[in-house]
């Protein structure tokens, strides 16, 4: 058994994860490194629910705010990113505290998964532009000659999954596919426990975030939309895909009223947390933390620090 490098709170929105990750982070003298794919993004911060100064209580939190809205972010750059906020917070004799609920990032950091290598940003926009002039079918049995494995995977409409497959090929001479068993192949990075949380009631959860999406547009969401439109962002750019962003700038935009948007942007939300506890139920090394009401952090975070401090015990028997 090895002593635990990383403590992991993750679960589907509006959960609690952020202040049960600020308590942990408190008791144990670790800091927060966020997993979540859209809180990177500045100017983002009412519809990523990301933490305000004040919630943050002093802890430090990693990877808020490090990237604009016009810039795309992948899982493996969030990989380098993060490792790096972890290796820095072991060295200064911290826990590294992993809060957040995109599974896919989590599971890379934890592995240590290496990526297929990207070409440059001309190589990446030559293959855009060739897929809008030719059309995916044409792209399809391009890649197809090159990686058989991965077009098969791919519908002639997955221009982004294409392209990429196309430019890792074109950039290493390796395939997507040839990466992922290499990767695989490679021992984890970091030893972890995982803990997940939830509600009892499906229907508790689901009410949690239509509150939480009401709360937003009170607090501004549209506003913030409206301001992001100004910058110049586009809607085609990846932090407008962003649920509650993607939706709010559709109906300013004229595709619908407002009310018909928030309403859309709870029931992908609703959606978005089924997907993630689909995710979260497949890993059998995650500990799940079921609420009832209410979120109870303080016996949430009792429960982490007697796991965690069984696991250094464990591993320090081993040791010896």
């Amino acid at each position: 058994m090895t002593k635990p490098d990383i403590i992991v709170i993750t679960g589907p929105t509006a959960t609690g994860k952020t202040a049960l990750g600020v308590r942990l982070a408190k008791a144990i003298n670790g800091e927060i490194v966020s997993a979540d794919s859209m809180q990177v993004y500045k100017h983002m911060d009412i519809g990523t629910a990301k933490p305000t100064v004040d919630e943050r209580c002093g802890v430090p939190h990693h990877l808020l705010d490090i990237i604009s809205p016009f810039e795309d972010y992948s899982v493996a750059r969030y990989v380098e990113d993060a490792s790096k906020c972890v290796d820095d917070i072991h060295k200064r004799g911290k826990i590294p505290v992993l809060v957040g609920g995109s599974g896919l990032y989590i599971d890379s950091l934890i592995a240590g998964r290496t990526f297929s290598a990207r070409g440059d940003n001309s190589l990446r926009k030559q293959l855009e532009d060739e897929f809008d002039k030719t059309g995916g079918e044409v792209m399809l049995k391009k890649l197809c000659k090159v990686d058989s494995d991965s077009a098969a995977k791919l519908h002639s409409n997955d221009k982004k999954r294409i392209v990429r497959a196309l430019e890792a090929y074109m950039a290493t001479g390796k395939t997507i596919s040839e990466h992922d068993i290499e990767s695989k192949s490679v021992p984890r990075r970091y030893s972890a426990i995982k803990f997940a949380l939830t509600f009892t009631q499906r229907a508790e959860l689901y009410e949690r975030i239509n509150r939480r999406v009401d709360s937003m547009m009170l607090r501004g969401l549209a506003d913030e939309v409206v301001s992001l439109l100004d910058m110049g962002v586009s809607r085609k750019n990846t932090s407008m895909q962003a649920i509650g962003y993607k939706e709010i700038s559709a109906a300013l935009q004229g595709n619908y009223d407002m009310t018909s948007a928030v309403e859309k942007v709870k029931m992908e939300s609703r959606r978005y947390s089924k997907r993630q506890l689909t995710w979260l139920r497949r890993d059998d090394e995650i500990t799940w933390i079921s609420w009832e009401n209410e979120p109870d952090h303080d016996a949430g975070a009792e429960k982490i620090i007697r796991t965690f401090e069984k696991e250094v015990a464990h591993s320090a028997v081993e040791e010896q």
